[in-house]
């Protein structure tokens, strides 16, 4: 044994000082690797829902919102609008909306929660080009049989004014009605129906 004396309170500050930077380096080691499991701000973006104010939509227009980095469509339809979709159906694909393409509150003769408001991705079901709104009756280019809808130029697919696609075309389903909510008259609320 030596002759020296230990000194345990220089010990005890050793001891304390090492097993906190040690602590503190476990942390710091820990962090990065901890917040790796939660999705960045960037990914809750893509996932999240989107509030849309529909307040002042008028009859007959379309906005177009992005969810999910898709387009989607809110189109506020006029009486006449909804008085020609029964118009189409001896000419569409999926009538009555059997492909389940659209939330169960969506399954109906006009695919929405309220008739006058309908809201789609607004992407073709065949390839996924981006459809144009085509409101207008009977031009030339879309036939005698044309009412009113979307048409898709990269391929000649048509939907009616509730996305339903006609029969005979590249598209093989309607469009896709996402989750949405109403949050108040004016305020919807599209990826999230609970």
């Amino acid at each position: 044994m030596s002759d020296q004396q230990v000194d345990n309170s220089k010990r005890r500050f050793l001891l304390i000082a090492t097993s906190a930077a040690g602590g503190a380096a476990v942390a710091g080691i820990a962090t990065p690797f901890i917040a790796s499991f939660f999705p960045s701000e960037r990914a809750k973006a893509a996932g999240a829902s989107v509030e849309v104010d529909i307040s002042k939509l008028e009859p007959g227009q379309k906005i177009t919102i992005e969810w999910r980095g898709k387009p989607v469509w809110v189109v506020k339809r006029t009486p006449e609008m909804l008085a020609l979709l029964a118009k189409n159906d001896p000419k569409l694909a999926d009538p009555t909306s059997s492909v389940d393409h659209q939330p169960e509150y969506a399954k109906n003769p006009t695919r929405s929660i309220k008739p006058e408001i309908w809201i789609a991705v607004g992407v073709c079901t065949h390839l996924g080009c981006s459809p144009t709104f085509r409101p207008d009756l009977a031009p030339a280019d879309l036939g005698p049989e044309w009412v009113g809808g979307f048409y898709c130029p990269c391929h000649g697919s048509k939907f009616d004014l509730a996305g339903r696609v006609f029969a005979g075309v590249p598209a093989p389903t309607n469009l896709i009605i996402p989750e949405h909510k109403y949050l108040s008259d004016s305020l919807l609320l599209v990826g999230e129906d609970k």
